[in-house]
């Protein structure tokens, strides 16, 4: 074993000396920073330094989810990345195949492109852009919009019951042309003569994208939804703290673990709460990852990531 290992090296040595730049990248960048895991378990003490700091065990996870917001967070964050995977896929996907059945390619590329810029723009632009809308004195919907329907004044900052509905629609709108991008390469890459085949079949327009480009796209849409089922514990920043505009009165429907975690380091100061958050949110990512996987490995394992 150890000789055809060494054979292996002599005969394919250029190309591991290819992968050796990568990997060194690899090592510094991804690996070797997770010796900071540590800090989760300390007691930070910026005068003795992170290794001679005293170690608290699991007091930091204790006091994380000690805290009456604990669930409340932890609903929040999950129960927004399960809407936002949601709307991802069906909307993704829907806009992909309409797109691919544009006669006009031209007004396919220039709808592709309008969807796709809003992916570019910061989260402090988009929410400047959300509270031109939604702005108390001179927002568009309490000036114009409701008063011209008859209806009274929002105040949308101040109300938590409206917020579950905005943000969805925001991410939707600002991250829905990366996704469809994505559907749309595996939709150009489906091979014709699947659809030439069926147009002899005598099938409609709707049974082809039924029974075939839908069925093809599966492989893709597992891979997309696994990727971002890793990420359900953690949430985007800036949609919840920069669109929110970081408003108290909102927080029951606005505050996820990453807002909370923040906001309490800049009360307290305390690193290595936030650091045993950050670590449990890595721990739960990972392992939804493998039993996501796990379970469409049963199903099928040809859709399985890995």
């Amino acid at each position: 074993m150890n000789l055809s290992w060494k054979r292996t090296i002599r005969k394919y040595w250029i190309f591991y000396l290819m992968l050796l730049p990568a990997s060194l990248v690899l090592l510094f960048n991804n690996y070797l920073p997770m010796f900071g895991v540590i800090i989760a378990f300390k007691n930070i003490n910026y005068a003795q330094g992170i290794w001679n700091s005293p170690w608290i065990g699991l007091d930091n996870f204790t006091y994380l989810f000690s805290t009456e917001k604990a669930w409340i967070i932890t609903r929040n964050t999950i129960c927004y990345n399960l809407i936002f995977i949601v709307l991802n896929l069906v909307v993704a996907v829907a806009f992909a195949i309409m797109f691919n059945e544009m006669r006009s390619k031209w007004l396919s590329k220039f709808h592709q492109s309008a969807m796709f810029l809003p992916f570019f723009l910061s989260m402090v632009v988009v929410s400047y852009l959300v509270f031109g809308f939604l702005g108390p004195e001179h927002g568009y919907l309490n000036k114009t919009l409701l008063p011209l329907l008859g209806s009274d004044i929002i105040e949308w900052y101040s109300d938590p019951k409206y917020w579950p509905y905005i943000l969805p629609i925001v991410n939707t709108w600002k991250s829905i042309g990366y996704y469809t991008v994505i559907y749309m390469a595996a939709i150009i890459g489906i091979d014709q003569e699947y659809y030439e085949a069926a147009l002899i079949d005598g099938a409609s327009k709707w049974q082809q994208i039924k029974s075939i480009t839908v069925p093809l796209l599966v492989p893709v849409m597992v891979v997309m939804t696994l990727l971002q089922i890793g990420r359900m514990f953690y949430a985007d920043f800036g949609l919840f703290f920069q669109v929110t505009r970081n408003a108290g009165a909102i927080y029951p429907t606005t505050q996820v673990i990453d807002t909370y975690v923040y906001q309490t380091f800049l009360t307290m100061g305390d690193i290595g709460m936030s650091s045993a958050a950050g670590l449990y949110q890595a721990v739960v990512g990972f392992l939804l990852v493998m039993g996501s996987n796990l379970l469409v490995r049963r199903v099928s394992k040809e859709n399985a990531l890995f």
